[in-house]
């Protein structure tokens, strides 16, 4: 038995704080247009599709204008979708005794993946010419990929700051 403080752990832990976030990260899905940059894009191609329309109708091909209007309905719709999917996120958290990997969808449906910091290791694929393609959190037989949605240079930065936390945890035990 140890003499001293009895609150300190044995081996140096705190146990008010052995299950506080070593390491936190919230993955979202890269999106270039903004609202503002949207409604001027689709303002943009109406302008072009009205103008680029009258003329046609003018000069006798009026089924252009039909086919103008349909391209604009599925620009619009892939856009919303888009601005759908950006709402998607991942919740990365790491502690001395879990490491939890949240995914919740455009819908709100949140899967998630727990693992032991200790057996946990991180599976990188890397390209010489894109840079790092997929980022795995591998535990015995479970596996999740993470920063799916995220580019190769956030997804280098989350493995570094996920190498490292692992590190300080499993340097802890």
């Amino acid at each position: 038995m140890a003499s001293g403080n009895p609150s300190v752990h044995p081996y140096g832990l705190d146990p008010d704080t052995i299950d506080r976030p070593v390491f936190t990260a919230k993955i979202r899905p890269h999106q270039s247009l903004s609202r503002l940059g949207f409604r001027v894009v689709m303002t943009g191609c109406c302008a072009v599709s009205l103008v680029v329309s009258i003329w046609a109708w003018r000069m006798g091909f009026w089924p252009v204008a039909g086919f103008f209007g349909l391209d604009m309905l599925a620009i619009y719709a892939a856009l919303k979708v888009s601005f759908r999917r950006g709402r998607s996120f991942e919740e990365v958290m790491i502690s001395q005794i879990e490491i939890l990997l949240a995914r919740v969808s455009h819908r709100g449906e949140r899967r998630e993946w727990r693992f032991n910091p200790l057996w946990t290791k991180i599976e990188t694929v890397e390209d010489d010419e894109y840079g790092l393609q997929r980022l795995t959190l591998v535990s015995r037989r479970q596996q999740a990929l993470v920063a799916r949605d995220a580019g190769p240079d956030e997804r280098a930065r989350i493995a570094q700051g996920l190498s490292a936390a692992l590190a300080q945890v499993k340097k802890g035990y």
